[in-house]
């Protein structure tokens, strides 16, 4: 209790335990842990972690159960550590999990398909591996996962003591359906098992301590942004675009989804922005320009990159190789390069806002 009250809840600008949101607190002969925590929709959710994380410091305590009751319903949700359950309220406003191990995650989302998202998230992970950080890196696009060709690994994951083992390919850890499903095998679900898919990926999947969490989203604005966000705190999100008008719109679509959700938007990219010739040095504009930055004017955020085109860049990604592997002296390897510091420094300093429960 001495601990909990440490924690101070900016909305009511008292402790945890003076506010009287701690409840039924039991600590057993064996060091197990349980209590009840009255959190409120107004209540930042990152007060779960907090508590969790202060009692888990007391010497001699080896479980954590925090069972989360919205005071205005009957509905809870137990958050167990280590491996919290993120499971489904029964009733009322749901209460968004956190996970102790993952200290900043970053969604790659866009509002159109073939804008280049995923050669984006799988580069910016393998970038931040490279700075030194510890990274994940999550296919949550379960229609098309295109994560296991770009890293050129296909086999199944080892599934150890009920624990998913992600694979760790050039400094990443990976997880993604394409893993777990034959190739040709349509993904022909609706949003609840779609829900489902993210949550496990999130509380089964053996992460370990990881400094980044980079999702790779699927296109639009349905059910996986959603279930995404109501699962974990999600630091940022980075919107990928290319330079026609038509992406740009659908872009500007996908940045409003994540606003409407509290989610900051930390950037825009501009991926297939063009191409110069490295014979005669002339710049050809294929798919338009100028659009990332009306698109960044537009929404008020940082244009982060501007990604050229490559002929190689496609080839290398269908090799298994990211171009920060293959090229990272190329154009395109350079400026993604230079996203991956972009991002960090706007990650870094951006403001981590409380989730909406949708």
């Amino acid at each position: 209790m001495a601990e909990l009250a440490r924690i101070q809840n900016p909305r009511v600008k008292d402790d945890l335990v003076s506010a009287g949101m701690v409840k039924d607190l039991v600590v057993s002969d064996e060091g197990k842990v349980s209590f009840v925590f009255l959190l409120g929709k107004a209540d930042p959710a990152t007060l779960v972690r907090d508590a969790r994380r202060a009692v888990q410091g007391i010497e001699g305590v080896t479980q954590v159960k925090i069972n989360v009751v919205d005071p205005a319903g009957p509905a809870a949700t137990t958050h167990a550590a280590p491996g919290p359950s993120p499971g489904a309220p029964g009733g009322g406003a749901p209460v968004t999990p956190e996970y102790g191990n993952i200290q900043r995650v970053l969604a790659v989302s866009s509002g159109k398909g073939g804008v280049g998202k995923s050669t984006v998230a799988v580069n910016l992970a393998v970038a931040l591996a490279r700075s030194g950080r510890r990274v994940g890196l999550m296919d949550a696009d379960v229609y098309g996962p295109n994560i296991p060709r770009m890293f050129g690994i296909f086999e199944k994951p080892m599934v150890i003591a009920g624990r998913i083992q992600p694979h760790q390919v050039h400094g990443v850890k990976l997880i993604s359906l394409g893993f777990l499903i034959d190739r040709d095998a349509p993904a022909i679900w609706r949003g609840p098992i779609i829900m489902k898919i993210i949550q496990q990926f999130l509380r089964d999947v053996e992460w370990g301590e990881l400094d980044d969490l980079i999702v790779d989203m699927p296109p639009g604005t349905g059910d996986a942004q959603l279930s995404l966000v109501q699962s974990i705190t999600v630091s940022g999100a980075v919107i990928v675009t290319t330079p026609q008008e038509m992406a740009v719109g659908d872009a500007l679509r996908g940045a409003r989804m994540f606003e409407k959700v509290n989610v900051p938007v930390l950037g825009i990219v501009e991926n297939m922005s063009g191409f110069t010739d490295p014979d005669t040095g002339k710049r050809w504009d294929l798919f338009g320009s100028g659009g990332g930055a009306r698109l960044s004017e537009e929404l008020g955020v940082p244009l982060l990159g501007q990604i050229p085109l490559q002929p190689d860049l496609a080839a290398s990604a269908d090799r298994g190789e990211p171009i920060l592997v293959s090229a990272p002296g190329s154009p395109a390897g350079v400026a993604l390069a230079a996203l991956a510091e972009a991002v960090s420094r706007a990650a870094g300093t951006g403001v981590k806002l409380p989730i909406l429960n949708l």
